[in-house]
């Protein structure tokens, strides 16, 4: 949330205590909000496109599409559990999970020269721009 001009500690502390009920709340600048719009508001659907690409990975390779979707969601929600619990770098994460000539490590050189990291990227400054583009109208 941004606090206004006419909101006190007392009720930023109100709201913070509310929302976190919810799940993560935290007190940013006003300028912070369409970016949030384009990495989280917008991000759950660059998140659900990826869920629907491995699994349909592993669809091609043979495995039966709702089980594969079951793992795809609980691989993604294992990796964020991790991010959020040990407060790690995910580029330090992503290491860690790769053994040196090992079947991580080959997956990853084809996502990097598929441009996945520029891709995503590009993806959250075009909805942060349109985000403001919105706030413009």
């Amino acid at each position: 949330f941004a606090r206004g001009s006419g909101a006190s500690d007392e009720d930023a502390a109100l709201l913070q205590n509310l929302l976190t009920s919810c799940g993560l709340c935290e007190e940013v600048p006003e300028s912070y909000i369409d970016i949030h719009t384009g990495l989280s508001g917008s991000g759950v659907a660059y998140v659900y496109l990826f869920a629907e690409a491995l699994a349909e990975g592993a669809v091609k390779m043979g495995m039966p599409g709702a089980l594969a979707s079951r793992i795809a969601a609980q691989t993604l929600l294992g990796a964020a559990k991790v991010m959020l619990e040990t407060g790690e770098h995910p580029a330090k994460l992503r290491g860690d999970v790769c053994t040196p000539g090992g079947t991580t490590i080959h997956a990853l050189h084809q996502l990097e020269k598929g441009a996945l990291r520029a891709t995503v990227m590009s993806a959250v400054e075009a909805a942060t721009q349109r985000a403001r583009d919105v706030g413009e109208d």
